[in-house]
């Protein structure tokens, strides 16, 4: 397999998706970008207030970061993104771009596209009790553990013909690390 130009590190809350996603990052010398760093301000009090985010509040989060995505893979710099990136669409979103790019001359919908094959999905998966025990032990972040259910209840875990592994948040954090590496190879 060609080296993907982008890691996308996805799951639930509390999965391990920044800690994974930075580590990947470390070891393989690529940028690293959390997607909850670009959330704008009203939905981070939304979901500070318990309230799960509609695809409306989502779409154009992911396109701002499809834009940081292609600008990165342009320039040749390839990146790992950790981002919950829960359904298909929201996946597909990243990939090409979404409604909420700007407008051609033509008045349809920009949709630039990242390079084929230059995504690999890293699903971190695991079960609701383990993940929700983590999220207990979590301090400082604007996600309740409360939320968690809402996220378990629209995920689409990714399928053919996604480019992904599934790796299960049960194993630490350096057999995680292993798998996704043996997977680059």
């Amino acid at each position: 397999m060609e080296a993907p130009g982008v890691l996308l590190v996805m799951g639930v809350s509390g999965s391990g998706k920044s800690t994974v996603g930075a580590l990947l990052a470390s070891k393989l010398g690529w940028k690293f970008y959390d997607a909850d760093d670009y959330h704008s301000e009203e939905n981070r009090i939304k979901m500070g207030k318990g309230v799960p985010l509609s695809d409306q509040d989502r779409i154009p989060w992911l396109c701002t970061l499809h834009g940081i995505l292609l600008r990165d893979v342009a320039l040749g710099q390839p990146v790992v993104l950790a981002c919950s990136a829960l359904k298909k669409m929201y996946r597909d979103i990243l990939i090409r771009g979404g409604s909420d790019a700007p407008l051609k001359s033509d008045g349809s919908a920009k949709e630039e596209p990242l390079a084929g094959g230059k995504l690999l999905v890293v699903y971190l998966c695991g079960s609701f009790d383990v993940i929700y025990g983590r999220l207990l032990q979590r301090k400082g972040h604007f996600m309740p553990p409360e939320l968690l259910q809402s996220q378990f209840s629209i995920l689409e875990p990714p399928s053919a013909p996604e480019n992904f592994i599934q790796v299960s948040v049960d194993k630490g954090l350096p057999e995680i690390a292993a798998a996704v590496m043996e997977a680059l190879k």
